[in-house]
This record gives C-alpha cells, sequence and structure tokens, in this order.
C-alpha cells in the first residue's frame, strides 16, 4: 500500500464519522474547483489529511492532521473525538506492527 492509499483509507474512515461532512478542501483544490469543474472526488477528499511518520526508516510514531467540516446538528466535540478515534483504529488495522502510538490532531473549521 504506497502513501497515496494510506492517505485515502484514512479519509474513507473519517469520512465514516457520524457528523463529519466533508474533509476541508485545501486552497489549490478551491482554486482548481473554481477554474473548472474536474469531478476528481479523491483530491478534495484527502485535502483535508495529512500523514507523515516521524523517525527514520518508516519506524516511528504517526503524526496525522486532520481538518473536518462538522454538520450543524452534530456536537462539534463528538464529532472530533470519534473521529480521533476512527483515524486511531484506522491506522492499527493498516499497521498492526507499530507499536509507538500514533499522534492525531483533529481540527473542526466549520459547521454546515
Amino acid at each position: 500500500m504506497n502513501g497515496t492509499a494510506h492517505i485515502d483509507e484514512v479519509a474513507r474512515a473519517v469520512l465514516g464519522v457520524e457528523g463529519v461532512a466533508f474533509l476541508k478542501p485545501g486552497v489549490a483544490q478551491q482554486v482548481r474547483s473554481a477554474l473548472a469543474a474536474t469531478g476528481r472526488a479523491g483530491a478534495t477528499r484527502a485535502s483535508g489529511l495529512r500523514m507523515s511518520r516521524s523517525g527514520g526508516g518508516g519506524e516511528g510514531t504517526w503524526d496525522v492532521d486532520v481538518h473536518i467540516v462538522v454538520l450543524g446538528e452534530a456536537r462539534a466535540v463528538d464529532v472530533a473525538r470519534g473521529t480521533r478515534a476512527a483515524v486511531a483504529e484506522c491506522l492499527r488495522r493498516m499497521f498492526p506492527e507499530t507499536t509507538a502510538p500514533a499522534r492525531i490532531t483533529v481540527t473542526v473549521t466549520g459547521l454546515l
């Protein structure tokens, strides 16, 4: 599984959390969308998600930064907690051999 597949898998986990409207699109994606309707759902979906691994050789701690927009009827704190738990579980499934805990940051950037 390559880096893009990892991001897509985590993005699917985030989008499956009740109350998540969508991942926040990045500035480049917003400009691209304004210039032309590309219909590339994957680019927007992963724009609000960054994953990196600290330490050498791919053995370090996962650093995951998630930016979400929450549905208005949901409590943002509950959705953020659910998102963090979903990301942690997804990482455990993808990397069962990893013992280092992940650093997961969830930021609610808006309400819909």
